[in-house]
């Protein structure tokens, strides 16, 4: 369960703030694989010994201590701590600066793990810039940088971070990938789920997502373009499908009833049950993309055997796209610790002891389920409910707005790009070439 700390009266808030940031937004390995930046206590401990003024070191303790202080300001609501986390974050930025500006620091662990922290804090105040990550573009730099480093048992922890964090923008976001993962992801264990997973998005290139039809529908190469993208994404459904009928049976999903006398379906662990949500959008997505190929290409061709085609997936896909969503819905309710494995309401009274990171990692699959235009009002309604709710709970705000934008309104997050100083609002940006 989650540490109760924050009052104990005795603790200094700082402590405080950093054990209840460590409790919320790390764990280390968990039976089904689940391992959230567990070995990041350690490299903030490290701060004390002799690299402590190192830039590396000294810009991952501030960013720490920035993300513990708004955690926390954000649980107990004291806007105190909310200033002292913005005035830290503007110093870890400045500190990052000067860790990347030496070719010695910039490979670190520290580095990255800093740039990991800076991310969580644009989420947890809920200060994207629009929907778009201010720091996609540095994960992507270190990820080049680092390369087959990454592969260690630390470095991969913090690549896995970056590249679920890349792979949302580049493909829920559609925004321009500047870096190919394909080095590293080819080197990952296919044995093990997440990163089998993570070997099956990898081949599929945001591009291919978009419908190459322009104004001129009578051009060949339009049509054999949309018939090898359809053939792609069929390819990829199906390798998908092959991922979710050969997990270890630790991974698998358990139909049952609730207390509530619900349909739900719960897992062995929050960890894989977040996994399960991830495959449930990636399908819904695929389906959707050929969907939109087969329609294009229909319109464009006169062929019976298309026309079929289509009208087929039409049905078959639609089919498909409302059973991930259903699933997606009845998975909820355990992934945010209202139910237990066995479908009786959590121990706990009030408040769940979910821990941040879990609905942290919920929130972008929820919003694509929201948004693809095929969840139904009840359902509609359900996930903008959790959103806010869970996100409410827990102090991610980014949940709050991704809630608001999913609901057709005008959120505008302020920009998080720009120039930094301990006093300009100590935001979580950094400007990267």
């Amino acid at each position: 369960s989650s540490l109760t700390v924050h009052q104990v009266p005795d603790i200094p808030w700082e402590e405080r703030a950093v054990c209840y940031f460590f409790d919320q937004y790390t764990a280390c390995d968990k039976p089904d694989g689940g391992s959230h930046l567990g070995f990041i206590p350690r490299l903030y401990a490290g701060w004390r010994g002799p690299d402590a003024a190192e830039p590396a070191s000294s810009c991952l303790r501030l960013a720490v201590d920035a993300a513990a202080l708004l955690t926390l300001g954000n649980q107990v609501k004291a806007s105190s701590l909310v200033t002292q986390a913005r005035h830290r974050v503007a110093l870890a930025v400045q500190g990052l600066r000067q860790a990347l500006d030496s070719p010695v620091e910039r490979v670190k662990d520290d580095t990255f793990a800093a740039v990991v922290i800076l991310a969580l804090f644009e989420d947890i105040s809920g200060e994207r810039n629009g929907l778009a990550s201010s720091h996609t573009v540095g994960f992507e730099a270190l990820m080049k940088l680092r390369g087959a480093s990454l592969l260690n048992e630390q470095g991969l922890d913090l690549f896995k971070f970056a590249y679920v964090h890349t792979r949302i923008e580049a493909l829920l976001l559609r925004q321009k990938q500047r870096f190919s993962t394909h080095d590293i992801v080819t080197r990952l264990d296919p044995a093990d789920p997440l990163q089998r997973l993570m070997m099956i998005v990898n081949q599929l290139d945001p591009v291919l997502l978009e419908n190459p039809l322009t104004t001129d529908a009578a051009d060949p190469a339009v049509i054999t373009t949309l018939a090898s993208r359809i053939e792609l994404c069929r390819s990829l459904d199906s390798e998908l499908a092959d991922w979710s009928q050969n997990l270890p049976t630790s991974w698998l999903p358990h139909a049952c009833r609730s207390h509530t006398g619900e349909d739900v379906l719960t897992y062995q662990g929050q960890f894989s049950a977040s996994m399960w949500s991830y495959y449930h959008a990636l399908r819904v997505l695929l389906q959707l993309t050929m969907l939109d190929f087969l329609r294009t290409l229909a319109s464009i061709v006169s062929s019976n055997g298309i026309q079929r085609e289509a009208s087929r997936q039409e049905a078959d896909g639609s089919q498909l796209i409302r059973s991930m969503i259903s699933d997606t819905c009845r998975s909820i309710p355990y992934c945010f610790g209202e139910i237990d494995q066995l479908g009786h309401p959590s121990a706990s009274q009030g408040k769940s002891q979910l821990r941040a990171f879990y609905v942290y990692y919920m929130i972008w699959p929820l919003w694509y389920i929201l948004t693809c235009g095929y969840a139904t009002p009840a359902q509609a309604q359900h996930i903008r409910r959790v959103l806010t709710e869970k996100g409410s709970e827990v102090g991610i705000k980014l949940a709050l707005v991704l809630a608001g934008e999913s609901g057709g309104g005008s959120t505008v997050m302020p920009s998080m790009l720009g120039s930094f100083a301990p006093g300009s609002g100590g935001r979580s940006a950094l400007t990267w070439p």
